[in-house]
């Protein structure tokens, strides 16, 4: 049988509101992300720093993050690390911190998200496209839009539906912001009006099937479980976590409809959790784009194929369906500051544990799931929390 080591518990998080434009800079941002974690968690030193972050190097010009975001918080003689996995780059960092903590090498490690994307907005379209394959579809003008367009296209053509269909997600995402103090948009008059009428993007994808150019940051601080209360009074349990790779572009896949890394990632999870998809309160899904949230939906067994628009439709992913989405906004309310979504998702997973989701507190949760999906799902990270 394999050993996982410890088991792991969170014992602070901390978060900077995503803004459209921070007047902070990319240190100053995943600095202070640091502190209010460490604050919350009463510590004030840790062994180990895990920095999520995609484009520093296009948008900021930055390498070597880790260690230069561990001098600004403060934190010296400790090992830093920056982690990446394209979009699920913040997920990278948590199962590393994770990992870092279950193995014994730290008693005490963070992980951080941090991304300034509003340097440069130009050209973040053109970095983000870095995820893909450069030689065989960046060149013929790829980019993670017109990858899920593709992928949205498809999918109403296949199983016979209208964008209209997906309306749900958008709705649900932005009325959860608006009770998320950390949250980009805190819109009230989006409605599904709203949303037919927002202009097209990437045929078919609208403007409300996209996730919004952002700044953030958010850091959560991990322990051994069995000393995690001497920190804090309210720890939440890491269950599971889980990494999987499918085949790197969509059109080598068998069908580009099947996130199978998804469906691996998740099954690899609850086996290690001991528990089932029923079992689950509540999923932060990477609803970067709307086709991307069904079809997540649909991998880990949420809906059968072609029905996981069906969930929006209904309301069951709302905060009082049977199965609550993006509880606190999700990548397209709160906002997707790239290597920071994953970690802002840890945080309020940890809120609605411990109920300190304010206005969106669900009624006694258990047991939360987070997904991420680096590219166009070639990498996709499962995690699984508890109290």
């Amino acid at each position: 049988m394999q050993s996982y080591g410890a088991e792991v518990s969170i014992i602070g998080t901390g978060q900077v509101p995503v803004t459209a434009a921070s007047p902070l800079s990319l240190r100053q941002l995943g600095a202070e992300a640091v502190q209010r974690a460490m604050a919350d968690a009463g510590v004030d030193h840790v062994d180990a720093l895990f920095v999520g972050n995609m484009l520093a190097d296009e948008l900021q010009g930055q390498k070597h993050l880790a260690s230069l975001i561990a001098d600004e918080a403060g934190l010296r003689w400790v090992e830093a690390l920056q982690v990446r996995a394209a979009t699920a780059t913040g997920a990278a960092a948590l199962r590393m911190a994770y990992l870092s903590v279950a193995s014994g090498q730290a008693e005490v490690a963070i992980a951080l998200g941090v991304e300034k994307m509003s340097t440069h907005r130009d050209q973040v379209i053109s970095a983000l496209a870095k995820a893909l394959d450069a030689e065989l579809e960046v060149p013929g003008g790829a980019t993670l839009l017109s990858q899920n367009a593709k992928l949205m296209q498809l999918y109403l053509e296949r199983y016979g539906r209208q964008i209209s269909d997906f309306d749900g997600f958008a709705l649900n995402a932005h009325a959860n912001a608006n009770g998320n103090p950390n949250a980009l948009f805190h819109d009230r008059s989006v409605t599904k009006a709203t949303i037919d009428a927002a202009p097209v993007v990437s045929a078919p994808l609208r403007r409300f099937d996209a996730a919004p150019i952002c700044d953030g940051a958010a850091a959560v601080v991990l322990t051994r479980t069995k000393q995690a209360r001497a920190f804090h009074h309210q720890p939440v349990k890491m269950l599971a976590a889980s990494v999987v790779t499918d085949r790197f572009r969509i059109a080598d896949r068998d069908d580009p409809l099947v996130l199978a890394a998804s469906a691996r990632s998740a099954h690899a999870a609850f086996k290690r959790a001991n528990v089932h998809r029923s079992d689950i309160d509540f999923f932060e899904v990477h609803d970067a784009f709307s086709i991307m949230a069904a079809l997540i939906l649909e991998a880990v067994g949420y809906a059968e194929p072609g029905q996981g628009w069906r969930l929006a439709a209904e309301g069951e992913i709302f905060r009082d369906g049977s199965i609550p989405i993006s509880t606190m906004g999700g990548l397209k309310g709160r906002g997707h500051p790239i290597g920071a979504s994953a970690i802002y998702q840890t945080c309020e997973v940890v809120a609605q544990l411990t109920g300190a989701a304010g206005a969106n507190q669900l009624p006694d949760p258990k047991i939360g799931l987070l997904q991420s999906v680096g590219g166009a799902g070639s990498t996709v990270l499962t995690h699984i929390f508890g109290v």
